[in-house]
């Protein structure tokens, strides 16, 4: 990456819209610099010469690299190459804030997604899940707003895990407000990320276009709590498109915030409810499966064909049956009957009182 391009990329990034396709086209034919000029001098490009006025590329450099971030360009060492699966519409560069790799973060990374509006019950649920992807070295990437994006954020930060804050607005502004504490601790801790250039404020298609980066960087994104319409299911429609894995947490039925989460996992989408079971989903095929959950084990368990009968058969209570009652009951012969009994008598399963069998203790 030459000056001349990275420059015209800080440019680029002042003077156009993420996202835009007929831009991304452009750099793919022309490089940097010239589509720059190619843009400015255009029949179209009367609004991007307004927007171009006062624009210094060098100084938003300088600046960056007094607040501590970068600008990470496609083809050099720390450009994640997965945003390539975005086509035209991949970033022009990302503003990066914080002294992590965001290429080597986002190898082992998922994103976590959800409500603003969310309950406790969303809330737990996302620091939890968090916390336990931040104890398996997983990189934890949200969108830095309030409700499940915040909890996720504070769950991986809690458990001194690193988590990424992908912005819809520059790395040096603080949105929502409130998050000021939130996003210092993430810069310090882990990265916030950017494609809008310093100063830029959030816009709705800018958080929609944030979205296709959270989708586009992450391994696989989890949904905890959305309701219908929620912005958290457009960025797993586009996970889903450039072939992520998606997941979704359950949540109760009555629940508003459950129903596009339900939705989600009728449609495809893999139900999730802890780290173990996100980690077998989107890491390394046969290395990280998630432990296999049973019940208890129970002596009954291990029985099977006319010495299962005859257990069945048993009544729960006290007193038992004689074996006439069992024949009656499984249609065994009496002799086999009373060779399963006392077989089941040598397991400590069944205790002969006189002439009844009883279960020697709940089976």
């Amino acid at each position: 990456m030459t000056e001349a391009e990275r420059l015209a990329r800080a440019a680029l990034g002042r003077i156009t819209e993420p996202g835009d396709e007929s831009v991304g086209l452009l750099l793919e034919r022309h490089g940097p610099v010239e589509a720059l000029a190619r843009l400015l001098d255009g029949p179209s490009g009367e609004g991007r010469r307004a927007r171009a006025r006062g624009t210094d590329a060098r100084a938003d450099l300088d600046h960056a690299a007094a607040l501590g971030a970068r600008l990470v360009c496609p083809g050099e060492e720390e450009w994640p190459t997965q945003l390539d699966d975005l086509g035209p519409a991949r970033p022009i560069g990302l503003w990066v804030r914080g002294t992590a790799s965001l290429r080597l973060l986002a190898l082992r990374s998922v994103a976590m997604v959800g409500a603003r509006a969310c309950t406790d019950y969303g809330v737990r649920v996302a620091a939890e899940l968090s916390a336990e992807l931040a104890d398996s070295a997983w990189t934890v990437a949200s969108g830095g707003a309030y409700g499940i994006d915040a909890a996720a954020h504070r769950g991986a930060l809690a458990a001194t895990g690193i988590t990424v804050g992908i912005l819809a607005c520059g790395v040096d502004q603080i949105y929502p407000r409130g998050h000021s504490a939130l996003l210092g601790r993430i810069a310090e801790q882990g990265l916030l990320v950017s494609e809008l250039p310093l100063g830029a404020h959030p816009t709705k298609p800018r958080f929609l276009q944030r979205n296709r980066l959270i989708a586009a960087l992450t391994r696989g994104t989890v949904v905890v709590e959305a309701a219908r319409r929620s912005g958290a299911l457009s960025t797993a429609r586009r996970a889903r498109e450039l072939n992520r894995i998606v997941m979704g947490v359950p949540g109760p039925v009555c629940s508003e915030l459950s129903v596009g989460v339900h939705a989600l996992i009728r449609d495809g989408g893999s139900l999730v409810t802890d780290a173990a079971e996100v980690v077998e989903l989107v890491g390394g095929i046969g290395t990280d499966l998630a432990p296999d959950r049973r019940g208890p084990l129970l002596p009954r368990d291990a029985l099977v064909g006319e010495a299962l009968q005859v257990v069945e058969a048993l009544p729960a209570g006290a007193p038992g049956a004689p074996v006439e009652r069992l024949v009656r009951s499984t249609g065994l012969r009496p002799d086999t009957v009373l060779q399963r009994l006392y077989e089941l008598g040598a397991l400590g399963l069944v205790v002969r009182r006189g002439a009844r069998w009883c279960l020697a203790r709940p089976l």
